[in-house]
């Protein structure tokens, strides 16, 4: 009795197999920031003749906290560009580029979390508000809100910086190339503003 149950089962759950799916088809490729600058291999950097910097993860909106690509449709609503998706989120992959971007613009080092405890140095915090696409402008929209406190003071400053790049179309090359070229140029004002 107890086999022929074990075997019915197995009967019902064969032809559901192929009905089940854990998870969304991949895109063919993901995409990825890329640095427009950073600093040679092999060279060496001392914080005895350099200041330093500490750069946090920055926050994000929700609608670019996850992987994929958003295009703000109207000024209510929010799509997504069809089969591009990021490595992952966005304000991580922004945050290595400020890493690479900072110490080849500026020669400060940037510091781990785990080396700023005893002496951060400057500390570069803020929020990725935009990192996306303006459908109503066709452009690749990069918006970062920083803070920055330059010693170890309690003095913070504040700024917005913000790059739109055209998009040829709404398809995940163009939009990525965009978006890696808007948010180079972020990069670089910020690394201007920090090493000031």
């Amino acid at each position: 009795m107890i086999r022929s149950k074990t075997l019915l089962a197995l009967l019902v759950a064969v032809p559901l197999a192929g009905c089940i799916s854990f998870g969304a088809k991949p895109p063919p490729s993901l995409l990825s920031l890329t640095s427009a600058v950073s600093v040679p291999a092999g060279q060496t950097q001392s914080s005895a003749t350099s200041p330093t910097i500490t750069i946090l993860v920055p926050g994000a909106a929700q609608a670019i906290a996850g992987t994929r690509v958003p295009v703000q449709a109207s000024e209510t609503s929010i799509a997504y560009v069809t089969n591009a998706q990021w490595v992952e989120p966005p304000n991580r992959m922004f945050v290595r580029l400020l890493i690479d971007t900072v110490p080849a613009r500026t020669g400060r080092i940037v510091l781990s979390s785990a080396q700023s405890f005893s002496d951060p140095g400057a500390v570069l915090s803020g929020e990725l508000r935009n990192f996306g696409v303006d459908a109503a402008t066709n452009q690749a929209v990069v918006t970062f809100d920083g803070s920055l406190i330059r010693t170890s003071g309690k003095v913070v400053e504040k700024r917005r910086f913000e790059a739109r790049v055209p998009v040829t179309a709404i398809a995940a090359a163009p939009v990525g190339q965009a978006l890696n070229t808007a948010a180079n140029q972020v990069a670089a004002e910020i690394a201007d503003w920090v090493g000031k």
